[in-house]
């Protein structure tokens, strides 16, 4: 009878220690998954990145700006989009009243 407390704790401490063992290596194979998990998402959005990009090209025609010289003014097309859409706006308006 004096050995059974003794086997009970060393029984204990073995299952304690094998669970904690068990417990690291699930917590190492977990964050591993995430870690691989993530390396493959920033790949997957570093390819889409680039897919729009060469998509982006593509519709310009091939066509990059540079240093400026040769880029539309974009607030001057907005503008004359902005005219363009006043005056039709008015036609309508002319042609509603008829």
């Amino acid at each position: 009878m004096s050995q059974s407390p003794l086997d009970a704790f060393f029984l204990g401490r073995a299952t304690a220690s094998l669970l904690r063992d068990n417990a690291e290596h699930l917590l190492t194979d977990i964050l591993s998954e995430v870690a691989k998990f993530d390396a493959e998402q920033k790949e997957r959005l570093r390819q889409f990145t680039q897919e729009v990009r060469q998509r982006a090209e593509q519709e310009a025609g091939g066509v990059t700006p540079n240093d400026g010289g040769d880029r539309p003014d974009l607030q001057a097309m907005i503008d004359e989009l902005r005219a363009e859409i006043a005056r039709l706006r008015s036609e309508l308006q002319r042609y509603r009243n008829r």
